[in-house]
């Protein structure tokens, strides 16, 4: 019996899901309204590639699972493996945390390498084909099930595609919203929480001797303080490059102009980051993007959803992109949909809604992480902060204190950073009383930087 699936928007969400589908559907049609470049390119439409990214290790084991091989084909291609928190230089809003051994890890790259890489990847599976610089327009059918998708493509020409499912994966860009409401179908609920922030990025030559290896360097705002938040942090990607991103909410924000980088640098809570960048090779100018707003739509509390059709990634659940949870949660929400897909197959009656309901939960892991820092900017929402988002921060920045002088708390919260565990694991009753005791050991006075990475960076 045949069976056959469309995804919309060919982002990396896109390509997960389509890969994803090929378990099971026998033909995969992934929909893209530009055009995909075949080696590390930028691409269109995209502006948040440029800026800082990571695949945290709960994302990386998703991606695994979906596409065999990818771990060697990344490792091949420069992307690099930092161990959390052992490779980690990171001032918290309650101080240093330490550099305890290995929990988890992330995967470092420019946004382009990781693309290129997983694109080639998913593309070459024989029953995914691509459908580029083309856009979807509507959706066809009932309030109760999606029948077909009408499509546009870049000559004008238009066309309709029927499909057992299909799935949204636009990112912000989604229109689902308003393509429901035409199929008959309430407003979805949704909340926006924007604390105006801008990015500026610059990749940067690394000093020689720390081309090969250099921990990744963060420095976080305090939103306690009531201040615009400023903050910024160093990846160490492929090829001996430094990705510097720099971050700024409302008030507070970085600046375009490539001459007051190191400027601004100097106004984040500790100098390390504006000392390295001193020492390091401009490579660019500085890429700049305004308001990346977390924007959530809780499609599952919904009375009524269609059949046949989903949303996953960006058009689910954008997070603002400093965290860095985006490309994880994507992953294990594309692994959510083939573990479904293979049990219930495609096309079933209720599946849909089945599926909404289970990738709500990795997005709404990392929609808490990013509101307990986002929520408490000035004029992040129009009402401020809510009791559940002000009960929340207290716990998860009492717990954040203890993690800077106790390792098993530190292993406890980077169990949930890293996406390896829901938040629950975080009200196990030996956590809630380890917060309430707090740090074991006293606050560190400066960057943990080894000797030997200050010297390799020109420190000393």
């Amino acid at each position: 019996m045949t069976s056959t699936a469309v995804v919309l928007g060919g982002s990396l969400a896109g390509l997960l899901a389509a890969r994803a589908l090929a378990e099971t559907a026998t033909e995969v049609t992934l929909v893209e309204r530009d055009f995909l470049p075949a080696e590390a390119a930028p691409r269109k439409n995209l502006p948040q590639a440029r800026h800082a990214h990571q695949l945290w290790s709960g994302g990386a084991r998703a991606l695994a699972e979906l596409v065999p091989g990818i771990a060697s084909r990344l490792a091949e291609a420069g992307v690099r493996r930092h161990a959390v928190t052992t490779d980690m230089v990171v001032l918290s809003p309650y101080g240093w945390y330490r550099r305890w051994p290995e929990s988890h890890h992330m995967l470092l790259a420019g946004r382009d390498l990781l693309d290129a890489t997983v694109r080639a990847a998913v593309l070459a599976h024989p029953r995914i084909r691509l459908l580029q610089e083309t856009e979807a327009l509507g959706l066809d059918g009932t309030a109760n099930a999606v029948t077909q998708v009408r499509l546009r493509h870049r000559d004008g020409t238009e066309r309709t595609l029927e499909a057992d499912l299909f799935v949204d994966t636009t990112g912000r860009a989604s229109r689902t919203p308003h393509w429901l409401k035409e199929l008959g179908l309430p407003e979805p609920p949704h909340r926006v929480v924007d604390s105006g922030g801008a990015y500026a990025t610059r990749l940067f030559r690394a000093p020689e001797a720390a081309r090969d290896e250099f921990p990744v360097v963060n420095v976080q705002p305090d939103p306690r303080t009531g201040e615009p938040g400023r903050a910024g942090v160093l990846l160490p990607i492929e090829n001996g490059i430094w990705l510097v991103t720099l971050f700024g909410t409302r008030g507070g924000e970085p600046s375009s102009d490539t001459g007051e980088f190191s400027a601004y640098a100097r106004t984040l809570r500790h100098p390390v980051l504006a000392d390295l960048v001193e020492r390091a090779t401009p490579l660019t100018d500085v890429a700049f993007t305004r308001t990346m707003a977390n924007r959530r739509f809780f499609y599952e509390k919904m009375t009524s959803w269609p059949d046949n059709y989903t949303v996953l990634g960006d058009a689910l659940c954008a997070l603002n992109p400093v965290y860095g949870h985006g490309m994880s949660v994507a992953a294990q929400q594309a692994l959510i949909l083939r573990d479904l897909t293979i049990r219930h197959g495609i096309g079933g009656r209720g599946l849909s809604r089945r599926i909404q309901k289970a990738v709500s939960r990795p997005a709404s892991a990392a929609w808490d992480l990013a509101l307990g820092m986002d929520v408490f900017y000035p004029g992040a929402t129009e009402t401020g902060p809510t009791f559940r988002d002000r009960a929340l921060a207290a716990y998860v920045g009492r717990l954040l204190h203890t993690a800077t002088g106790n390792g098993r708390i530190a292993r406890a919260v980077t169990d949930v950073t890293s996406l390896e565990r829901g938040g629950q694991a975080l009200l196990a009753p030996s956590v809630l009383l380890a917060a309430i005791a707090g740090p074991l050991r006293p606050a560190l006075e400066d960057a943990p930087l080894t000797a030997e990475e200050r010297k390799r960076a020109g420190l000393e």
